[in-house]
């Protein structure tokens, strides 16, 4: 049987941490490439179906493949499904409309939609410091997207926005569902089943578009789906030998990697506005951080069963 969390060991934990991020930066480097010729929909049958075999051999070796076929409420994977599948295409279509950097701020608001979310829909109670960090982190994603903002739907830049805006709310509802999902569920059941639900689903758009790709496109494709289960694994044993709490500032670590993979492959800088509003949601996130560590709150199994940018 696997061991539990049991081993503090931080130097590890935030290399396995730091790489995770990287790789799933990477990814959607890869996503953004071929997204002039594939659509959103088969990217997303891509990414998450390849990404299966990978998370198969890695529980297998664990010994916990039987709990990530094992489910008490089936039902829970399939709105986990349902709402992650729909951030991920969202997503994907902000990356072809979008500069890398500013989807990657767009989706550090992510814990401040979510702590919005919990107070809505769990009761969750948010004090003067909660809500000081949910109004800094608003107000960071408004001075990211207010140059966007005054066009129509036909400019891609403001549907751009809208979707990656959408899928930061949906990245959300996903956080607050798997709150309630490692209650019944095991770690290993989500990510198992999230990866099988997402590709069923995305194949139903297989009607609506979809391309045979050439020889590197496809293999580019399938790139990204081995990319992300790697990456997820890693994610996931970060949390083995560190609190989620002292890992997750590395979470902005993917601005750096951001910066480099658009300017290099895309020719892409960020702007300062963009970055004065990530400043802003970030230094809102950390105080989110700071308030979870000083009550005590240990979401370790949450986070790692997700995705840390819905990707």
């Amino acid at each position: 049987m696997a061991k539990s969390l049991t081993s503090h060991r931080p130097v590890l934990a935030v290399l396995l941490k730091v790489t995770a991020i990287a790789l799933f930066t990477a990814l959607s480097g890869i996503i953004k490439a071929t997204s002039e010729t594939v659509p959103a929909g088969e990217a997303v049958f891509f990414r998450s179906f390849f990404a299966i075999p990978v998370i198969v051999i890695w529980l297998a070796a664990r010994r916990e493949l039987r709990h990530g076929l094992v489910t008490k409420k089936p039902m829970f994977h399939v709105w986990r499904g349902l709402v992650g599948t729909s951030a991920m295409g969202m997503t994907f279509m902000g990356l072809a409309l979008l500069p890398l950097p500013e989807v990657t701020a767009i989706g550090y608001a992510t814990p401040i939609f979510t702590l919005i979310l919990a107070a809505l829909f769990l009761g969750e109670t948010i004090r003067m410091v909660r809500i000081s960090a949910v109004a800094i982190g608003l107000l960071g994603v408004l001075i990211m997207i207010w140059p966007r903002l005054g066009g129509d739907l036909e400019d891609g830049a403001m549907l751009g926005v809208l979707l990656v805006v959408g899928a930061t709310v949906a990245r959300g509802f996903v956080q607050i569902h798997i709150r309630r999902m490692v209650q019944s569920e095991h770690t290993a059941a989500i990510v198992f089943y999230f990866s099988l639900t997402a590709s069923g689903l995305a194949l139903l758009t297989a009607p609506f578009g979809w391309v045979m790709p050439d020889a590197q496109t496809a293999a580019l494709l399938v790139g990204a789906g081995l990319v992300g289960g790697v990456a997820q694994i890693l994610v996931t044993s970060s949390y083995r030998f560190a609190p989620a709490s002292m890992l997750a500032p590395y979470d902005y670590a993917s601005m750096i990697f951001a910066i480099v993979i658009g300017y290099f492959w895309f020719d892409e800088w960020p702007t300062l506005v963009m970055l004065a509003g990530a400043a802003l949601v970030i230094a809102g996130n950390v105080l989110v951080i700071w308030r979870e560590h000083r009550l005590g709150l240990q979401r370790g199994k949450a986070r790692a069963a997700s995705n840390p940018k819905g990707i």
